[in-house]
């Protein structure tokens, strides 16, 4: 397949990811009037009595215990101590893109944008699954955030493709040089550098 191929392959795809987008937008405000509720400034907002509609479909917390498997209990404590790698991770990741993005010109990328903590207002999830969720919005939002800023890190010093594609790369990567072209790399190192258009933020806060 010649670059011309891939690049034109690579051009729909943008296009079509365009459409794709639209399309989850537009079956999201179908599902938003489907149950009851709509975004205002960010936040989940449900129409007057569906929260008492929900807390009918919620499961007590002694059934809710009784009727769970022992294998998850036993590995709770297992799971839980997880939240203690990620919220270092979380901590020094910040830390270094704030010194460190600042220092390169690198776009900063917005923690906010990564963490969604919003199926706690669900009234038919009891206390226990709500912080299931909580824990699992913030252990997802820390490393979809970890991604962005290290995809961001990878273009500014090691913008190169590998030799054998990994399983879902990140979204910068069809923008780095071909493994081996030693001559483009050298070329267009600082041109790509300085080249945030597609990151889908601004300088952050």
């Amino acid at each position: 397949m010649g670059k011309s191929t891939l690049d034109e392959i690579l051009s729909r795809l943008q296009s079509l990811q365009g459409e794709l987008e639209a399309e989850i937008e537009r079956v999201l405000r179908e599902k938003r009037q489907q149950f009851h509720y709509s975004l205002e400034e960010g936040k989940v907002r449900f129409e007057k009595g569906v929260k008492s509609l929900q807390r009918q479909q919620r499961t007590g917390l002694w059934r809710y215990l009784m009727g769970a498997r022992m294998t998850h209990i036993l590995s709770a404590p297992i799971i839980y101590s997880v939240i203690v790698p990620l919220g270092l991770l979380d901590l020094m990741i910040t830390l270094y893109q704030h010194t460190c993005f600042r220092i390169y010109g690198i776009p900063l990328v917005r923690r906010s944008d990564y963490m969604r903590v919003d199926r706690v207002q669900l009234s038919y999830l009891n206390a226990i699954e709500k912080l299931n969720c909580l824990y699992c919005d913030y252990g997802n939002g820390v490393v979809e955030y970890c991604r962005e800023i290290s995809a961001r890190t990878e273009q500014y010093w090691c913008p190169i493709k590998h030799a054998r594609r990994t399983p879902d790369p990140h979204h910068l990567t069809e923008r780095f040089f071909d493994f081996g072209d030693a001559e483009t790399y050298r070329q267009r190192l600082e041109r790509l550098r300085g080249d945030w258009k597609g990151t889908g933020q601004k300088s952050g806060d």
